[in-house]
């Protein structure tokens, strides 16, 4: 592959004879989606449930900006959505469940790829998916919004597939040059530094949100889009924006920063594709051999605080990979740091109530979800262990123990924290009950999910879910968050029926209720899900064993 890569040229003749690599990657990525949906129908229903909900999205916000045309904030509204895009894809794929194989340049080391056709071939390939359809949907909205005349007609047709290529080379680029970062010493401090930057990064943009909102004029919003349309992709709506105007020379000039980025992007990419497949991973160069411990040291502090038996096995196998697994480790530390971020941050601010302390039990709720697929293809030796509903009820209930020993404390010390500082304390009893039961439904229906939509979560890749099985991970996801408030919809009726009603005296039967309605749900769903936890086996480790 070296000299694939940094060799001398190939004749022209041989290159022009040879078959572009372009279509191969797209007939590539495409039949991995279409094998990938074959293997069941809950991921196919998984996947056009999740491509039905960002057309719909899609949809509704290319409505929203053509209702915007013609009002004086549509430039700024258009301007400032493409840049948070923008930024999310430079971000976000690198923790949300992504990607294919032919999108993961590692495995194409041992190829004889040139790396200019191969940065061509997989810039066309990333443009096939979910998530460039919405961008290509939100770039023709905003362009739609501002664009008035021939000559911003002209720069739209240039602004789209700018907007476009300019995420996807984004995303791809930064992508590739931290595509060893998981699988090295250094992914797992990087990682847990990157879980709190995003986290505070998303609260950014809200209190951002929020600070416009409040506006009582426009002229903050045009202020902030007048710098955030110098920045690409945004500048490519910005530049539709000023020829709109009769501006062209500003038109130019604010295109030159996206045809730059994008330039400078695809260069970098190259530049890391030719490095990751030349240059051996200086991580592990060097490195001084695995040490054994000494087994008169005995178990570690957290280790001896649990019980004996499978159920402390069980959980100190789980403690063991929230600290050491880099991708779960960096799943808690961004589900903790915006499960206290957001109730804080609301609670400074003017509407801040106490019962934001509930976004923390079902912030680490989540991560109930897809229990299986953090022991990757190491599940087959937990399923040597379950050989009757009995057993996978106990696998079950010892990891939901996990999540109860980390969430309660945490949902606690958020609560009394959120209650000091908007005064809430009388608040708290009803509080903790509807976290509590929150908390409950979200560890049931983690339990459905796990044994009814398990997926693998790669071990050698940046990717957190196998391919052709997003849909399946985005499904469970979106479900989890809606099914959690769905659940407890008794409580929170019964907590408005005593607060309209002024019995307040009796707010506090919600913390017992809540607790109780907590349990109840996990239990159900363990009692419910064993038996077929039990029968479904096979298909668990298939699906958890691709990671």
């Amino acid at each position: 592959m070296s000299a694939a890569v940094t060799g001398p040229a190939a004749p022209a003749g041989d290159a022009a004879a040879g078959p572009s690599l372009t279509p191969v990657f797209v007939r590539l990525k495409l039949s991995l989606m279409r094998n990938g949906l074959r293997q069941s129908g809950g991921r196919t229903a998984a996947f056009v449930a999740s491509l039905v909900v960002v057309l719909a999205i899609a949809a509704f916000m290319v409505l929203g900006f053509l209702l915007l045309r013609g009002h004086q904030a549509a430039g700024a509204v258009a301007v400032l959505t493409v840049g948070v895009f923008a930024l999310g894809w430079a971000v976000m794929p690198l923790f949300l469940p992504s990607g294919d194989e032919t999108l993961d340049p590692s495995r194409l080391v041992m190829l004889p790829l040139r790396p200019q056709p191969l940065v061509r071939a997989l810039l066309v390939a990333s443009l096939v998916g979910i998530g460039p359809l919405f961008t290509l949907c939100l770039a023709v909205g905003a362009v739609a919004a501002v664009a008035h005349g021939a000559a911003a007609t002209v720069f739209a047709v240039l602004a789209v597939p700018l907007v476009l290529l300019v995420c996807v080379a984004l995303s791809r680029a930064i992508a590739t040059a931290n595509v060893r970062l998981l699988t090295s010493r250094k992914g797992r401090d990087m990682a847990l530094l990157s879980g709190l930057v995003i986290a505070l990064g998303i609260q950014a943009v809200n209190f951002g949100v929020q600070a416009l909102g409040r506006a009582k004029d426009l002229s903050v919003l045009d202020t902030v889009a007048s710098v955030v349309g110098w920045l690409p992709a945004a500048s490519a709506v910005a530049a539709v924006r000023s020829a709109a105007d009769g501006d062209l020379v500003v038109a130019v000039a604010r295109l030159v920063p996206s045809v730059v980025a994008l330039v400078a992007l695809l260069w970098w990419w190259r530049r890391s594709l030719v490095r990751l497949m030349v240059e051996p991973d200086g991580s592990t160069i060097g490195a001084a051999p695995d040490t054994v411990k000494d087994p008169g040291r005995g178990r570690g502090p957290v280790a001896r605080l649990l019980p004996g038996g499978r159920t402390g096995a069980v959980m100190e196998r789980c403690f063991r990979y929230v600290w050491r697994d880099p991708k779960t480790k960096a799943a808690w530390v961004t589900a903790l740091a915006v499960g206290a971020l957001v109730p804080l941050f609301n609670a400074f601010q003017e509407a801040g109530s106490v019962y934001w302390a509930c976004f923390a039990s079902g912030m680490l709720g989540m991560q109930m979800f897809n229990q299986f697929g953090q022991d990757s293809s190491a599940f087959w030796m937990v399923a040597q262990t379950i050989a009757s509903p009995a057993d996978a009820y106990a696998e079950l209930r010892d990891r939901a123990y996990v999540m109860i020993a980390i969430t309660v404390p945490f949902t606690v010390l958020v609560a009394v924290a959120t209650a000091a500082v908007t005064g809430g304390w009388t608040q708290l009893p009803e509080v903790f009950g509807l976290a509590f039961a929150l908390l409950g439904a979200m560890l049931a229906l983690g339990v459905v999910a796990s044994v009814r939509y398990p997926y693998g979560i790669p071990q050698d890749s940046r990717r957190n879910v196998a391919p052709g099985q997003g849909g399946m991970a985005v499904a469970a996801i979106f479900g989890g968050m809606l099914g959690g408030p769905v659940l407890c919809a008794p409580l929170i009726a019964l907590l408005v029926w005593l607060r309209v009603s002024d019995h307040h005296g009796l707010l506090w039967l919600l913390l017992p209720l809540g607790v109780t309605y907590g349990a109840l749900l996990l239990w159900g769903a363990l009692r419910l899900m064993s038996g077929r936890m039990v029968r479904r086996l096979p298909e668990i480790l298939a699906a958890v064993g691709k990671g």
